[in-house]
């Protein structure tokens, strides 16, 4: 009997476990720096525990890519979850036992970003390694979706988990309980190791170098590109320190890739057209995700006046949609074609934005028959984005043999992790300058005093709407350009298998 199916289950379940690590902060944030001494006065300097995961999660995935390819998925796997535990015990001992509290929180987070970033493009690389043609696409789809689904559940579970363990650490408890699940998948892939079949093809070399300066390159960038506080300033405050850093690192790997014999990256790869094409959708694609889930529960508090669990829960659909999108788009890759699938995701999810680019302050009260119109567009949008996923992927590794799969998805997911970033400062400095556009210097003279602050905030709301609106037409404009591209750049159905 074959044992892909539990190689991948297993491969699958890891990375479940740290998508849901990933997002937990979302609403664990307050109750950890609480707990190291940051007071909600100074709470923009919890930024680190942000960007730390971040800066590990890029940083590991061309060194571990690369390595995997070289040693095999099942060694490699191993060592993630064994950074994944490291991590999670080193965050949920931050402020204990004499250890220094915030330095000790945001090294724990960055090395379990190490591990956790090195789950995804792992788990995407295994799935091509055991499975071909209409079944790769499927198999990626639903490794996709499992870590999409993680993301989706990772505020809701750790928020669960901390109160159900008040008087077990709460939030610290979150993180202790990493070690038994990541335990759990590391034995059940170290039992199933002999069914590996991702030993190295003969690729036996590794540019270390190359791949350190590549991943500490990115890293740096993470850090330039991260607004810390973008309710007073559009910029990092690292901005320019951590761009040069980031110039200077990608400009010394740019130059071992020209003078390299065996460069990091293949060659041949840089230059395809499909490989651009995709690497270019996929950055588009990062930004385009980007407003959506930065910019819907933050216009459901200043427009649609929803508390903060409201506003947070007004995602939901969207959220829901990635996940079903991500497996749906891997059973029609098999099908349609990666070129297909992939463009029609992003025109749907062009379409929602327009959709909600017409929203007014009262959207939430129309409905099409039970449900919102609101959250109909906002699960078409989500939706649209899941079926993109598995097509991509899918092109990219069709482009490389099987020594060079760990590498190609994590170029994959590097492209739409910082497509996610530049989207995020760019919006954020977009954002800043189009409200104090729209609102100007607003002219008051209602008598009554009580009048006037309710005038300032309907003025403001109204701000922020025009402002929002003109964003998620940046967004539509962002999707069409990436199925564009793809409609370009991707070979069609019947070139479209793997190798």
């Amino acid at each position: 009997m074959s044992r892909r199916p539990l190689l991948l289950g297993l491969a699958g379940a890891a990375l479940f476990v740290a998508a849901l690590d990933a997002y937990v902060v979302v609403t664990l944030l307050p109750a950890m720096v609480g707990d190291v001494g940051i007071t909600i006065e100074r709470f923009e300097q919890a930024t680190p525990i942000v960007t730390g995961f971040l800066a590990g999660y890029v940083v590991a995935m061309p060194l571990l890519g690369a390595y995997s390819d070289a040693r095999g998925r099942i060694p490699v796997l191993l060592a993630c979850l064994a950074a994944f535990a490291l991590g999670s015990v080193i965050t949920a001992t931050s402020g204990l036992f004499g250890l220094a509290g915030l330095p000790w929180l945001v090294g724990g987070r960055f090395i379990q970003g190490l591990g956790g970033g090195g789950l995804v493009p792992l788990s995407l690389a295994l799935a091509a390694d055991l499975y071909r043609n209409r079944s790769r696409a499927v198999a990626l789809g639903s490794v996709a979706g499992l870590q999409e689904a993680g993301s989706v559940l990772g505020p809701i579970y750790g928020a669960t988990l901390a109160a159900a363990a008040a008087s077990a650490g709460g939030w610290r408890f979150v993180f202790w309980i990493n070690l038994p699940l990541a335990g759990l998948c590391a034995a059940g892939l170290f039992a199933a190791r002999r069914a590996d079949s991702t030993a190295p093809a003969g690729k036996t070399k590794i540019d270390w170098i190359s791949a350190l300066v590549l991943g500490a390159g990115l890293g740096a960038l993470v850090l330039a590109l991260y607004p810390d506080d973008p309710e007073h300033r559009t910029l990092n405050a690292l901005v320019l320190p951590a761009g040069l850093a980031a110039v200077l690192l990608l400009g010394a790997y740019g130059w071992r890739q020209v003078r390299q014999l065996e460069p990091l990256i293949p060659r041949d790869l840089l230059r395809s057209r499909s490989f651009r094409g995709a690497t270019a959708a996929n950055v588009l694609l990062g930004a385009a995700l980007m407003v959506a889930l930065v910019d819907v529960p933050i216009l459901g508090r200043l427009v649609f006046n929803l508390d903060a669990l409201d506003s947070g829960l007004l995602l939901t659909q969207f959220l829901l949609g990635v996940p079903i999108g991500a497996v749906a788009g891997g059973f029609l890759a098999g099908r349609s074609g990666n070129r297909v699938t992939a463009a029609a995701g992003l025109v749907l999810s062009a379409f929602a934005f327009m959709q909600m680019s017409r929203w007014s302050a009262n959207e939430l009260s129309f409905h099409l028959g039970p449900i919102r119109e609101a959250d109909i567009a906002l699960a078409i949008c989500g939706f649209g984005f899941g079926l993109v996923i598995a097509p991509l992927t899918a092109g990219v590794l069709a482009l490389t043999r099987g020594e060079s799969h760990g590498l190609a998805t994590s170029l994959v997911v590097i492209a739409r992790t910082m497509g996610m970033l530049v989207g995020l400062s760019a919006l954020t400095a977009f954002g800043l300058y189009r409200f104090r556009q729209i609102l100007g210097t607003p002219v008051l003279t209602d008598p009554d005093v009580r009048e006037r602050v309710k005038h300032l905030e309907r003025l403001v709301a109204a701000a922020f709407l025009q402002e929002y609106r003109e964003i998620f037409v940046i967004a539509a404009a962002l999707c069409a350009l990436a199925a564009l591209v793809i409609a370009w750049s991707l070979p069609p159905a019947r070139t479209s298998g793997g190798t």
